[in-house]
């Protein structure tokens, strides 16, 4: 007789050992995770969101466009880039991170809401992860894209960096803020989704964000706003623009600023961590340890010594003597602030052939170039140089290449002709020593009719204009314009001997445009230039 078959709701007991006790904890190597597995198993989900973040159309379109606008960037230079100075090139850096930022933060929030739009929570919350760690999982996958973003700087920085006629140094504070910005909007948008589970709540948040910025631009502009200027992600004068000027007048405190963000970024995950309900001894103190950050980031930003930094300024727009170094070539003094002292070879080189083409005691005579900027109106602003009253001095700006080289040549050559810069400030109407300037400048450049383009105010080659020099320009009449071009289509050499044979005549201020072009074997205007007071 067969035994009678088991019930169909009977238990099975597996084979193996017997269970433990519940009141013995498991044996080592058991199936409970320790602490170590939790956190593998946190970075596998980090993984997989950032994985889930790459393919969001929103980040990948944002990314090509900011990689786009500096490939763009690299692309149209001009010849000023040729130099470029290092200290505005790494907030350069800054400039499309915001927009790449805005992606992050959007699709941060919606990954985190995911499982709030598809009504997945409750099959959540049996999983053996705890809510905050999934949090933390979140706010791990933004960090590959601030990643992305430290390598768009870098690269952008070491292109410019590595040209040898680079300017300055750079700060590894202002190349951080671009990334870290990028990590602070993806961690906000992780908090959003913690503290507002809404769609909208992103949308909402870059509103009041962005009224904030227009509230903090205007206190700055009214001298107010130090607090809305250097406590926002990125510091609203961020950008450079105007004249460069020294590393150590700028003012800016970048070191402190990006260890301000840092701490941000930190309380910011933190907070989201605690509304998940991570209440464990690590993020308590990493939450202290953040704010403890955050608030020496704070006080290393306010200013201090603002007396001595404007003291410094004044000598250097001033007294830039004070505070230059100097070299001589071929007897001519160079004097430059310390980050410019690589470029003196060229102005020497800009000088040596402005005089090649000089007569008299001109082509001997020794100059001093002196480099000057003008921080009376503010740091970085386009600043006009007055004309300089000492004899044989030259004004050197700090942008050097492209349109600066051939204005630096007039302001050589016009100190050549007239012994001052203030003496052919303004207008040389009518007068041969505009003519014997413009070929000083251009006699021996080697296209000398674009440059004399570049150097006229009106990008031209015809009538009256304009011309450009560090300093005050002096205006050129319409038939000195007529001669100027008739020695540019000259034999080089066979000017050149005129010019040295008739130096005395042709730098006199008695010396008529008319008389310089007879003296030069050009065909005289028709009409003097009616001269204007």
């Amino acid at each position: 007789m067969s035994p009678a078959p088991a019930a169909p709701d009977a238990p099975v007991t597996p084979a193996g050992p017997p269970a433990a006790p519940l009141d013995e904890a498991p044996p080592s190597g058991s199936g409970q995770p320790d602490e170590r597995r939790r956190f593998g198993a946190v970075l596998a989900l980090a993984r997989f969101e950032t994985r889930d973040l790459l393919t969001q159309v929103q980040i990948l379109f944002f990314f090509a466009l900011c990689l786009v606008l500096v490939v763009v960037q690299m692309v149209r230079q001009e010849g000023m880039d040729d130099y470029p100075i290092l200290t505005m090139v790494d907030r350069e850096t800054q400039a499309v991170s915001p927009l790449f930022a805005l992606a992050v933060l959007v699709c941060a929030n919606a990954a985190a809401l995911r499982s709030r739009k598809h009504g997945t929570g409750h099959q959540l919350d049996v999983l053996a992860m705890d809510p905050w760690r999934r949090t933390l999982a979140h706010i791990l996958s933004v960090v590959p894209f601030a990643a992305l973003t430290a390598l768009l700087a870098l690269a952008q920085y070491l292109r410019e960096a590595l040209k040898p006629g680079a300017i300055g140094h750079g700060s590894l504070g202002e190349l951080a803020v671009g990334p870290l910005t990028v990590l602070l909007a993806g961690v906000v948008g992780v908090l959003l989704a913690r503290l507002l589970p809404l769609s909208f709540a992103p949308i909402l948040f870059v509103i009041v964000f962005y009224l904030a910025l227009v509230i903090a631009a205007d206190l700055a502009d009214q001298g107010k706003g130090w607090a809305w200027q250097w406590l926002s992600p990125f510091s609203l004068d961020s950008l450079p623009s105007g004249d460069p000027v020294p590393s150590d007048l700028l003012g800016r405190p970048a070191a402190w600023h990006a260890l301000y963000l840092l701490g941000l970024c930190a309380v910011v995950a933190c907070a989201a961590l605690l509304l998940s309900g991570g209440r464990t001894r690590a993020v308590k103190a990493a939450t202290a340890l953040a704010l403890v950050t955050t608030a020496v980031g704070v006080i290393g930003q306010a200013p201090r010594d603002t007396a001595a930094l404007e003291a410094a300024r004044k000598v250097a727009t001033e007294t830039p003597q004070k505070v230059q170094s100097c070299t001589e070539y071929d007897g001519s003094t160079y004097c430059s602030f310390p980050e410019w002292n690589g470029v003196r070879d060229d102005w020497a080189g800009v000088v040596r052939r402005v005089r090649s083409q000089a007569g008299g005691t001109a082509a001997t005579r020794p100059l001093t170039i002196r480099q000057r900027i003008d921080l009376s109106g503010g740091v970085e602003q386009d600043s006009s140089l007055s004309a300089l009253t000492t004899p044989d001095e030259v004004t050197v700006g700090t942008h050097w290449g492209g349109n600066r080289v051939p204005e630096f040549a007039v302001g050589v050559a016009s100190v050549l002709v007239a012994g001052r810069e203030d003496v052919t400030s303004g207008q040389l109407c009518g007068d041969a020593r505009a003519v014997t300037i413009m070929w000083l400048a251009l006699g021996a450049d080697p296209d000398p009719l674009a440059t004399f383009r570049d150097v006229r105010l009106d990008d031209s080659d015809h009538g009256s204009a304009v011309i450009l020099a560090p300093t005050n320009g002096f205006s050129l009449g319409a038939d000195q314009t007529k001669v100027v071009r008739e020695l540019l289509d000259r034999p080089r050499a066979a000017i050149t001997e005129r010019v040295k044979a008739h130096w005395t005549e042709l730098t006199s201020a008695s010396t008529t445009t008319v008389r310089a072009a007879e003296l030069l074997g050009v065909p005289a205007p028709k009409e003097a230039d009616k001269c204007e007071e």
